[in-house]
């Protein structure tokens, strides 16, 4: 392992757009290479460590989701010496872009995936998508997936309306549909919430062997930043790239939803959303025992006037 890249010496916090770009090129090209790809994306790669991660972000998401307004992998290398590939959107482009696919096409040329002895592909939503498509570059990589899109061609989609900008979009030329592009890996983790119905939609149309869903009930159509807000991201990477994520140990990671207010709310919602009022005041008698919770505790009293005793 090479000694540990410097990726503090400059903070990106607080810095207007074209500053933050420039000053993260500049940290990037000290310990690796940085790449411009067309007008609306850009790679950044941090060389270290013989794992490699490679995230999916968007410049407006990696402001706004970190502290240091620094892309995801950048703590993985810090904390676990890994080396961390960043391909970031200006915008949600979901990746299709053939600066992107000449760029990818060139590391697959160079071997470049082929020098590391784990590789993990990681995003949300269009950069979920972007994480399985692109994946087929380095076959016997793992991918997490939140949310991901499977493709927006109306031939497969159609029912998907969210997006309707992004229809003229070619998804059927190179690294188009991700669930055909995800079958090289050796294991999909894909997480979503079934009661989010275009989510749980495009998730019915990952059906390799190597897909497992990690279904998230009642965390809603925001899940990546309920992850980051919990403290969970890195533990979820750390784990693919130690290659013992599985089922069991996501679901007992998932166990700090009990004490996430943002998801004990949405739990709070549905339960009253469907009349099952008894259950929302077993919800909010739990919280407010366990947590400072004072806006179940009050809940709790006028659920209690409403089903007329004291449950």
């Amino acid at each position: 392992m090479q000694d540990a890249p410097d990726l503090d010496s400059r903070p990106l916090t607080g810095l207007e757009r074209a500053e933050w770009l420039d000053r993260m090129a500049e940290i990037t090209v000290e310990n690796g290479h940085f790449a411009v790809l067309g007008r609306r994306h850009i790679a950044s790669y941090i060389d270290h460590g013989g794992t490699l991660l490679v995230t999916f972000e968007t410049v407006e998401g990696t402001r706004a989701l970190s502290e240091r307004e620094e892309p995801l992998g950048w703590q993985m290398v810090r904390d676990h010496g890994w080396s961390h590939l960043c391909l970031m959107a200006q915008g949600d482009t979901w990746f299709r872009d053939r600066d992107v696919y000449d760029y990818v096409d060139r590391l697959i040329d160079e071997a470049f995936f082929e020098d590391f002895e784990r590789v993990v592909f990681y995003g949300a939503g269009p950069c979920g998508y972007a994480a399985a498509a692109y994946s087929v570059a380095a076959p016997g990589a793992s991918v997490i997936a939140v949310q991901p899109q499977a493709t927006l061609d109306p031939e497969f989609a159609e029912w998907d309306d969210r997006f309707v900008e992004m229809r003229r979009t070619d998804f059927t030329e190179r690294y188009g549909y991700a669930p055909a592009m995800v079958d090289a890996a050796i294991e999909m983790f894909l997480i979503y919430d079934p009661h989010e119905q275009l989510d749980a939609m495009h998730a019915a149309l990952f059906q390799g062997d190597n897909v497992e869903r990690l279904r998230l009930r009642n965390m809603g159509g925001a899940i990546q930043g309920d992850l980051i807000g919990m403290g969970l991201i890195a533990p979820l990477l750390a784990a693919a790239g130690d290659g013992v994520l599985d089922r069991e140990l996501f679901y007992e990671l998932m166990r700090a939803r009990r004490d996430h207010v943002p998801y004990l709310r949405r739990l709070l919602a549905r339960a009253e959303e469907r009349g099952r009022l008894r259950l929302a005041w077993r919800v909010c008698r739990n919280v407010a025992a366990r947590l400072s919770a004072p806006r179940f505790a009050r809940r709790m009293e006028r659920l209690d006037a409403m089903l007329g005793e004291t449950a």
